[in-house]
C-alpha cells in the first residue's frame, strides 16, 4: 500500500502474523490452491520472533560467544558477533519474504490488522487502508515481553528486553538479569561468556525450582562456576538512574541490598500480543491471561477463527507454533482428527553451555504420582564409554532418566551435556511411540557420539538408582 487510499480484497484464508505456524500454512494452503493474505505489522519481523529476534539470533550469539578466545577483546568480539548475527538475520528475512510473496496465490501484506467483525479486518499502514474479507483467518501474532510494574524501570534509560541487547553494538560491563527462567539464563550465560559481568536476580527461593534438586544444582554449579552471580529469593524495589550507569535496589530475607549496573535485561515473562487487534468486534474471548481461549483444535469462540503459537497460550516455543499449523491443516484439508491431545512428550532445551534439555516428568512429579520409579544416570564426568564429551574437551553436566520401573517405559529425562539439545529428541521420540528403556539402551549408535551415553545408563549393564533412592545396583 502507498499513498493514501482504502482498498478490499477478498481471500479463503487471511493469517495474521508471519511466525513460524503462520507462515508454514500459508504456504501450505497456497500450495493447496487457496487465495492467501499474509499480513505482518513489521517488514523487520518477516518470519517471526524465531529468525529475527528469537532462535535463530540468540543461539546464533550462544556460539560466537563460546568461540571466543582469552585473548580476544570482548567488546571487539561482541560488536562483530552483533554484526554477524543481523547479516544472518536479514539474509533469512528475505528468504522468508521470498517463500511466500513468490506464490501465486499469496499476497503478503505489511500493516497493522485489526478486525471489523467476524470476517474482517482492516489493515492500516500510515494513512493507508485495506480491508481483508475472509472466510478463515488465523492470528499468530506472538508475544511481548512483561516489564514489572516497578519503580524506575519503565522508564529507565538502562532497561533492555532480549530484542534491545540484540541491537546493541557495546558490550555491557556490567548486565543485571531480572528473572531466572530459561531467557533469562541463556542471555546471562552468553554475556558472561563475552565477557561482561553478569548478575541474575530471582524472584523464587530457588533457581530452576521446577526441576529435581540434583539436576538444578548441576545447572546452578556450573553458571556460577562460570562467574555469573545468581541471588535467589531477590524483590526487586527500585531502579534509580545515574549519569553512567543505574542502580538496582532489591531485599533479599527483608534485607536491602543494591547492584550497578549499565545494562538491565528484564526476562520475567512474555504475554499474548492481542493489544488493538479489536478482538471484541470479531466476538472472539480472551482467558482470563490475556490468551485467545482455544479449543484442542485450535478454535476460537469462533469456529472460522483459528489461534496458534503464543497467542493462544500455550508453551511458547516455535516447534509448538510449527505443530500448530499441522493441526490446522489436517482440520482445513485433512479429516480433522489432529489435536493439542496428541502431544506427548515435548522437548525443552535451554542453550547455555552444555546445554540443559529435559523432556516429560522429573523425579519428584513422578513419585508424587505414584509411580514405581527407577532412576538411570551418571554424571557425565563419570561416564567411562562415551568418549565425544572428552573429545569436545567438555565433561559437564549429567545424565539423568527417569523409568517406570514397572513397565521399563520413559517418564522423562534431564541431560546437562554437549549435544543434549540433539540427544533429548531421540528420547521424546521414544517415549512417545513406548520404546522400552532398555531397548534404548541397547541400540546401535554411532561412535563417538553424545548418543551414546544411553548404552551406557540404559544398556545391560547400566547402573540405576534403587526406587528408595539409596542405593546403586547393576539391572
Amino acid at each position: 500500500m502507498s499513498g493514501t487510499e482504502s482498498s478490499g480484497i477478498t481471500a479463503d484464508v487471511l493469517v495474521i502474523g508471519f511466525g513460524k505456524g503462520g507462515k508454514t500454512l500459508a504456504a501450505t494452503m497456497a500450495r493447496e490452491g487457496r487465495k492467501v493474505v499474509m499480513v505482518e505489522q513489521s517488514d523487520q519481523m518477516y518470519g517471526g520472533t524465531c529468525i529475527n529476534i528469537g532462535c535463530v539470533p540468540t543461539k546464533a550469539l550462544v556460539h560466537h560467544a563460546d568461540v571466543r578466545r582469552p585473548g580476544d577483546d570482548p567488546q571487539s568480539w561482541y560488536q562483530d558477533a552483533i554484526g554477524a548475527v543481523t547479516d544472518l538475520t536479514t539474509m533469512m528475512r528475505g528468504r522468508n519474504f521470498r517463500m511466500l510473496d513468490t506464490l501465486d496465490t499469496v499476497t503478503v501484506v505489511t500493516g497493522r490488522a485489526s478486525f471489523l467483525d467476524a470476517k474482517t479486518v482492516e489493515v492500516a499502514a500510515g494513512d493507508d487502508r485495506l480491508t481483508v474479507n475472509a472466510d478463515t483467518i488465523v492470528i499468530n501474532t506472538g508475544s511481548v515481553p512483561v516489564i514489572p510494574d516497578i519503580r524506575g524501570m519503565r522508564t529507565s534509560a538502562y532497561l533492555a528486553t532480549s530484542t534491545d541487547l540484540l541491537h546493541t553494538k557495546e558490550l555491557p560491563r556490567h548486565l543485571v538479569v531480572i528473572g531466572g527462567g530459561y531467557l533469562g539464563l541463556e542471555f546471562a550465560a552468553m554475556y558472561r561468556q563475552f565477557g561482561s559481568e553478569v548478575s541474575v536476580l530471582e524472584a523464587s527461593p530457588e533457581f530452576l525450582g521446577r526441576e529435581d534438586d540434583d539436576v538444578a544444582e548441576v545447572v546452578v554449579d556450573i553458571l556460577r562456576d562460570q562467574g555469573i552471580t545468581l541471588i535467589p529469593d531477590a524483590k526487586v524495589t527500585e531502579v534509580s538512574d545515574g549519569s553512567a550507569d543505574t542502580v538496582i535496589r532489591f531485599e533479599v530475607d527483608g534485607r536491602p541490598r543494591t547492584l550497578e549496573a549499565d545494562k538491565i535485561l528484564v526476562a520475567t515473562g512474555r504475554v499474548p500480543a492481542i493489544e488493538g487487534l479489536g478482538l471484541d468486534r470479531a466476538g472472539i474471548r480472551v482467558t482470563e491471561r490475556g490468551a485467545i481461549e482455544v479449543d484442542e483444535y485450535l478454535r476460537t469462540s469462533r469456529p472460522h477463527i483459528y489461534a496458534i503459537g503464543d497467542v493462544n497460550g500455550g508453551p511458547q516455543f516455535t516447534y509448538i507454533s510449527l505443530d500448530d499449523h499441522r493441526i490446522i491443516a489436517d482440520g482445513l484439508l485433512g479429516d480433522g482428527t489432529r489435536s493439542t491431545a496428541d502431544r506427548r512428550a515435548v522437548p525443552h532445551t535451554m542453550f547455555i553451555t552444555p546445554p540443559f534439555s529435559t523432556v516429560g516428568l522429573t523425579e519428584t512429579a513422578a513419585r508424587e504420582r505414584g509411580y514405581n520409579v527407577r532412576i538411570a544416570g551418571k554424571l557425565v564426568a563419570q561416564t567411562a564409554a562415551t568418549p565425544r564429551v572428552r573429545i569436545m574437551g567438555d565433561t559437564r553436566g549429567l545424565i539423568k532418566l527417569v523409568i517406570d520401573a514397572d513397565t521399563d517405559l520413559i517418564l522423562g529425562a534431564a541431560l546437562v551435556s554437549i549435544d543434549s539439545q540433539e540427544v533429548i529428541n531421540l528420547i521424546a521420540l521414544a517415549m512417545r511411540h513406548d520404546v522400552p528403556a532398555r531397548e534404548l539402551g541397547n541400540s546401535i549408535y554411532t561412535h563417538p557420539s553424545t548418543t551414546e551415553v544411553l548404552n551406557e545408563v540404559l544398556g545391560t549393564v547400566a547402573h540405576v538408582r534403587s526406587p528408595s533412592g539409596a542405593a546403586l545396583m547393576s539391572t
